[in-house]
């Protein structure tokens, strides 16, 4: 297995560690040998990882790749937040209490290197630390809080801050964690049977009306599943239910996000998980799952600073660009021209290092494929908003195409295949793909995390079985992890 490290400069790596490869972020974003490199682990070691810098992709182009990244997205996440270091450290507070107890000042920084410390006796907590935030270097910060140490904080370390003096130790502990190759991280699980469905009641493009929200409470009920209706300020009581379903439109800067890490953290049953949310609110990653597994597609550039006068060569006038978190058709654009090209692409890159841009297909509608658990449960027509390239037109107030729903078995099978392929990519949890149909060929032009489901619409060919079927799959997961709880 080939074990890589990446960093923003190569300086910032001065240790002289055996069979390890040091290249840069921008190596590792940019050249295609990475990206066809098979069975790698990632060391990412980047200066920062704040939301779609250089350090944020290359974990999430990893996660796409199939390496292994340490940190991964999800821990880069749990780190920024409060909630979960707190969730997450509550399982050590004995041990926090004892290896900290000697401590005279209020306020006590523990530097961990590959779950080790300068001193022996923090070990255990360096190690237990270092399993659950799984990142080479991290910094934990904790402080009396009466009479009690707490976790205050945790954040990485970047290679280059490492204090010169803590340089020998480092190399010596990166040297034997490499050599051991110890690299699991444990898992957490509970159970119960009720349900917190996460809505917000003002949410103008909600993916569930009120009226559809109450098939899931009736369904739910109907499976012994006492499903309750919750709002992001009933954060505090999340962890007395065994499930937590997300029908509010999510992102990873939001709280929605925050909702699936806890409840993730607590073993609750998550739709949709943190990975997915991730995963499918990012189309840079999308774009690079698509090329690794041959899934067919727009033809599709990552565009960076350096390469923005290559992708009109390649892709013609019109060209759709997209920003990488984009839901909903926001977000997404038409340039025309190079002029229009140019501006909207300096515009994007302000935002995020890297921007998609993509073939323009015209066709008179999309595909719409809904899965959950790996199965195809509705088909649908999305057809473009009157006198508009996309389904949504938001220069109209929101305005949409019309919708025809058709039964999944007389779908085109091409269809329902590609749709459930690209799903189990991603995870297990409830996606919709959108397709292109040219011909007798599909087009997958993005995948959505918690996609509409409303009356009359996706439900219109299975109408209550939809809601069953899906509250068939909650039980059987809340039952398994209860059967692992008690063996």
């Amino acid at each position: 297995m080939k074990i890589i490290i990446t960093v923003n400069n190569l300086k910032d790596w001065d240790f002289e560690i055996k069979n390890i490869e040091v290249i840069t972020a921008k190596q590792y974003l940019t050249n295609q040998d990475y990206s066809k490199l098979k069975n790698a682990r990632v060391f990412n070691l980047c200066r920062d990882y704040k939301y779609q810098s250089a350090g944020y992709y290359v974990s999430l182009l990893a996660a796409a790749r199939k390496h292994k990244a340490i940190p991964s997205i999800a821990t880069i996440q749990e780190m920024k937040s409060i909630s979960v270091v707190k969730i997450l450290s509550t399982e050590l507070d004995s041990l926090i209490q004892k290896s900290l107890k000697d401590i005279k000042s209020e306020r006590f920084t523990l530097s961990i290197y590959f779950g080790k410390n300068l001193s022996k006796k923090y070990d255990a907590l360096s190690m237990q630390l270092f399993n659950l935030f799984q990142s080479p270097f991290i910094r934990a910060h904790f402080i009396m809080s009466n009479g009690k140490w707490a976790v205050q904080n945790i954040s990485p370390i970047a290679s280059g801050d490492i204090p010169e003096e803590h340089k020998a130790f480092v190399e010596e502990a990166a040297a034997k964690y490499f050599e051991a190759k110890k690299f699991n991280v444990p898992e957490r699980t509970t159970a119960a049977y009720s349900m917190a469905i996460l809505y917000d009641p003002h949410e103008k493009t909600a993916p569930s009306s009120d009226k559809t929200l109450q098939k899931f409470i009736k369904a739910a009920s109907q499976k012994g599943i006492q499903a309750n209706l919750i709002t992001k300020d009933d954060y505090n009581y999340l962890s007395s239910y065994d499930a937590l379903f997300i029908r509010e439109t999510t992102a990873v800067n939001h709280h929605t996000f925050r909702f699936a890490q806890r409840a993730k953290a607590e073993g609750l049953v998550v739709v949709d998980d943190p990975e997915s949310i991730i995963k499918c609110s990012n189309k840079v990653y999308l774009a690079e799952l698509l090329k690794m597994h041959q899934i067919e597609a727009p033809e599709t550039i990552i565009i960076h600073k350096e390469n923005i006068n290559i992708a009109p060569d390649i892709l013609g006038f019109p060209i759709i660009l997209k920003q990488p978190d984009s839901a909903f058709s926001q977000g997404v654009s038409k340039a025309e021209n190079m002029e229009e090209y140019k501006k909207k692409v300096a515009d994007l890159l302000e935002k995020s290092d890297l921007i998609v841009g993509q073939q323009f297909l015209q066709t008179d509608f999309d595909w719409r494929v809904g899965v959950f658990n790996g199965e195809a449960l509705y088909a649908c027509k999305y057809y473009m908003s009157k006198q508009h390239w996309q389904i949504v037109n938001w220069n109209k107030n929101g305005q949409y195409g019309k919708v025809e729903t058709i039964p999944v078995e007389l779908a085109p099978p091409a269809l329902i295949k590609t749709a459930e392929k690209l799903s189990n990519l991603i995870g297990d949890s409830l996606y919709g793909v959108d397709i292109k149909q040219k011909g007798n060929k599909f087009y997958v032009i993005e995948i959505n995390d918690n996609p509409n489901i409303d009356t009359g619409v996706e439900d219109a060919v299975l109408k209550d079985k939809l809601y069953s079927k899906m509250m068939d799959v909650f039980l059987n997961r809340i039952q398994k992890t209860k059967r692992v709880i008690l063996y």
